[in-house]
């Protein structure tokens, strides 16, 4: 994923935290010159050990102001494999697409299969009515970090007003 971003030269926007997956893929993408901004509650700089080595580092009150945080400095969203965190966060960025808050796409890295009941949740929910279709144009299931961010920056690039080529993998 870290060869990605910097290939494609977007910022990474993440949790702030230099532990887990995420930290490892921040300083993989530092360590290749690229820009890395993170956001961190502070109940979490302490516990997740914030990332002090980055280009950027925002510090938030709560979670929710993270995840409005990073939702205003990115143009896409993807899901790596992860617990719950991962979860809530992507699907709050999909709930704001429903809810007309964002119009920005958002995937999972389905490395494995890892994601493979999620997909078929959506799709049983597409196939229920409960999702429109259009909607579902905004969700991207790819087995490699290269085609997930093909897919979202392809999305992204033709969508008016792409602000600041950035991604947000969410990963707690």
């Amino acid at each position: 994923m870290a060869r990605e971003i910097l290939k494609r030269d977007l910022t990474l926007v993440y949790g702030g935290a230099t532990v887990g997956l995420m930290g490892q893929i921040a300083r993989e993408v530092m360590a290749g010159g690229g820009r890395v901004i993170g956001v961190i509650p502070g109940f979490l700089a302490s516990r997740e050990i914030a990332h002090n080595g980055i280009t950027e580092l925002i510090h938030v009150n709560t979670m929710h102001e993270r995840k409005a945080r990073m939702e205003s400095l990115s143009d896409c969203f993807a899901a790596l494999p992860g617990g719950l965190g991962t979860i809530e966060e992507i699907f709050e960025m999909l709930t704001w697409v429903q809810l007309g808050v964002h119009n920005k796409p958002c995937g999972f890295l389905n490395t494995d299969g890892y994601y493979d009941p999620i997909l078929a949740f959506l799709e049983k929910a597409s196939n229920e009515k409960f999702l429109s279709a259009s909607f579902r144009e905004h969700i991207h299931f790819e087995s490699s970090p290269e085609a997930l961010m093909a897919r979202l920056t392809g999305h992204t690039n033709r969508k008016e007003g792409s602000r600041q080529n950035q991604i947000t993998p969410e990963r707690m």
